[in-house]
This record gives C-alpha cells, structure tokens and sequence, in this order.
C-alpha cells in the first residue's frame, strides 16, 4: 500500500493553516507570522510535532522563520505554488516507491538479478507527475464541503476542469 507519512499530512494542515493568518500576528517583512504553539491550538496537532514539520519545511524553503519576540513563521510562496510533491520531499525526501528508484546503492538484496530493474521509474515519473500537478490551493478549496464551495476564479481552476461560464465542473455537478 502506497501511504503517506503522518507528518507529511500534518506538514499540509500546518502549510494551509500558515496561508489563514489568524487573529493577531506579529509581522516578518510585512507578512503576518505565526507560532508553533498557535499553530498546534489551531490546528489540534500536538505542539512538538508542529515545531518538527516546521524546522523541516523552513529547511526545504517552504516557511521562513523569525526568531524573537515577535518572532514566528510566513510561508516563502503562495499555496497556489506549492505542490504535493514539494511537501513530501520536504518531509520524506524524494519520492520513490522503491529503493532501486531512489537510487541508492546496495539498498535490494537482488540487485544484479533483477527482472524489472529500472522499470519502476516510469509508476514512480508518473505518480511524481501526478503529485506534482496537485498545489495546496487545490487541497485547502477540496476540503470545504460541497455546499459551502464558491465557484473558484478562472485563474485558480486548470482549463480542464472547468464548465461553461468558469464554474468548476464537480461544482456544476453538485448543483
């Protein structure tokens, strides 16, 4: 079963949260910043946790961080330009689904007999492809219900997606 790791999904919900703002925050550049605990009250992820996926995606450049004070995080881009795959190479590092995919050495026990050896990268380029054409913007409007869904703005929708007039089309389904 292809899973991914619970910091991954976490590091999204903390991503998203970042992109909310929230009540009063200090400012990092202008921008507003929040803390790991006010991230974990917000977001129910335990404190600790929310500090390790943050110390991760300040380092793949995802958040940045102010000490201080006033200190906390911002997110360096716009969930619009944030993808799947950024995150879990963030947290998990490169997607492969197999150690000979990711190419480390004496990583299968048999390596020089292999039938397939090297055939597992066209799943692993496709899956990547995939998780690639999935931003943050994508999952943050996919997890409000159905009901509550606004139809998203021509620039937000990829073309084949959309319905007559620019309403997404699982929107115009529901209606």
């Amino acid at each position: 079963m292809l899973r991914l790791s619970k910091l991954t999904d976490y590091a999204v919900v903390v991503l998203i949260r970042l992109s909310e703002g929230g009540g009063e925050c200090a400012r990092l550049g202008g921008e507003p910043v929040q803390t790991s605990p006010g991230i974990a009250l917000a977001t129910g992820v335990p404190e600790p946790t929310v500090a390790k996926v943050l110390k991760a995606l300040t380092s793949a450049n995802l958040v940045a961080s102010q000490r201080g004070a006033r200190g906390g995080y911002r997110l360096v881009q716009a969930l619009e330009q944030i993808t799947i795959a950024d995150v879990i190479t963030a947290i998990d590092g490169p997607i492969a689904l197999t150690a000979c995919v990711d190419g480390a050495p004496g990583a299968c026990d048999v390596q020089n007999m292999c039938a397939v050896k090297g055939r597992w990268d066209l799943v692993n380029d496709a899956i990547r492809q995939a998780l690639t054409s999935i931003t943050l913007a994508e999952m943050r409007v996919a997890s409000v219900p159905m009901a509550f869904r606004l139809p998203a703005p021509d620039h937000l929708a990829p073309p084949d997606r959309l319905a007559q007039g620019g309403v997404p089309l699982a929107a115009s389904a529901a209606e």
